[in-house]
């Protein structure tokens, strides 16, 4: 009888056809009329610099005849979009490196188009390094999430915690004088934060969802209540003259581009690192982590065995709130820049957003945070190098736009611990 199911399984399974998936070749499709418009109104020289952070013509720089060059990427962008079709067609999985290529032929079609003629340096190197930056509070606002949805809870909270974790961090660094006691203070205010989360959600189940939301106001409405009145009596307390120090790595940071980008930063990307790679083997290296992971997907289960459920949620909502609150520094004392009312902008919405598209794992939210960290970079950088003026609020949509592309494109493909927003009662 099994030798019989056996030698009919492949038949059934050579039966079954997928539907076709037109989702990726269409928005392959629209990318290569993006760069057929680049590609028709290319011209003059673009000018890379991609060594180091400040330009410089010694010779090593690249130049690229600005038609020439986005006419043979938007030809790759065709290729690769008529192979996706193919793949379509025969109902293949679409390849993550096919959408890899096609999305840097298309950033560099971008840059070429604008840097064509103008004169100006297309510095490759500091395009990165500011993506770095940019992507630092989304990084660490993912790894919070991934930490609170893993053991099932929904830190919706991740705005508020960047927030306080910026307050805090630059009003007892300038208060102190001392930059370091503003790095610890930031992740104790977004432990903080992740306290009241907890409180409310897991020990008296209520919805997690709208106690982050709740949380998220008090947070903006505080940090805006205290910015007009107490730090504005006191201007010192806000200060960016004691903001954290660059620290270049030896010999790394030597390295053409690599150095530049990864290791002349502040302790607040080094401490990422460490985080991101101690976090993703804990994770599912360790006993931590089996528990963590047993308590997100199946709470009874993970109780029969001796596991605490309600304490391994409020201490692992608590630590990742944490990391939510020193990536809130980066945003004053890492990025030399004072407080602003609402500084997080969103970011800690957009965390969530990575950490969804990297399906719960460190690695691919640090991959998707990077992804909206370069849309935010660009922001930044095209000004310095379009020919043209281009209006801000325009430039200002771009992160936010990529945000709703990818979370409507890819968020479908995504499986969230079962148990999340499920409180845990035990009988």
């Amino acid at each position: 009888m099994s030798a019989a199911i056996q030698l009919e399984a492949p038949k059934m399974a050579e039966g079954t056809r997928m539907p076709i998936s037109w989702k990726m070749s269409i928005i392959y499709g629209l990318a290569t009329l993006l760069s057929l418009y680049f590609a028709l109104n290319s011209d003059g020289v673009a000018e890379f610099v991609w060594k180091e952070i400040r330009p410089s013509r010694d010779g090593s720089n690249l130049l690229l005849y600005a038609d020439q060059t986005v006419w043979a990427l938007t030809a790759v962008i065709a290729i690769a979009t008529a192979y996706s079709v193919y793949r379509a067609v025969r109902r293949q999985k679409q390849p993550l490196w096919l959408g890899l290529i096609i999305l840097m032929a298309l950033v560099v079609a971008f840059l070429t188009f604008q840097g064509g003629g103008s004169g100006r340096f297309i510095t490759i190197a500091f395009l990165f390094s500011a993506t770095i930056t940019a992507a630092q509070p989304l990084i660490f606002g993912s790894m919070a999430g991934v930490i609170c949805e893993r053991v099932g809870v929904v830190n919706i909270a991740i705005e508020g915690q960047l927030l306080v974790g910026a307050f805090t961090g630059v009003v007892v660094a300038s208060a102190t004088q001392n930059p370091w006691l503003g790095l610890l203070a930031a992740p104790l205010a977004g432990a903080l934060v992740g306290v009241l989360l907890a409180f409310f959600s897991v020990k008296y189940a209520v919805d997690q969802i709208i106690v982050g939301v709740v949380l998220n106001v008090l947070c903006l409405g505080l940090t805006s209540f205290l910015l007009g009145t107490v730090v504005r009596d006191t201007p010192g307390w806000n200060s960016i003259q004691f903001s954290l120090p660059v620290w270049s790595v030896p010999v790394l940071s030597d390295i053409p581009f690599i150095g530049p980008v990864f290791f002349q930063q502040t302790i607040i990307t080094y401490l990422l690192y460490a985080a991101l790679i101690a976090l993703t083997i804990m994770l599912f290296r360790s006993r931590w982590g089996l528990r963590m992971r047993a308590v997100g997907e199946h709470p009874k289960a993970a109780d029969t065995v001796g596991i605490k459920v309600n304490r391994t949620r409020f201490l692992n909502t608590v630590l990742g709130s944490s990391l939510a609150g020193l990536g809130g520094a980066s945003f004053t004392i890492g990025a030399t820049t004072v407080f602003t009312e609402n500084i997080s902008a969103g970011n800690g919405y957009i965390a969530l957003a990575a950490m969804i598209l990297g399906k719960w794992h460190p690695i691919g939210a640090m991959g998707a945070a990077l992804m909206f960290g370069f849309a935010s970079a660009i922001v930044d950088f095209l000004p310095l190098v379009a020919t043209t003026p281009i209006d801000p609020n325009l430039l200002a949509m771009i992160p936010y736009v990529v945000t709703i592309l990818a979370v409507a494109g890819f968020v479908g493909k995504s499986r969230p611990p079962a148990a999340e927003n499920i409180p845990y009662i035990k009988a």
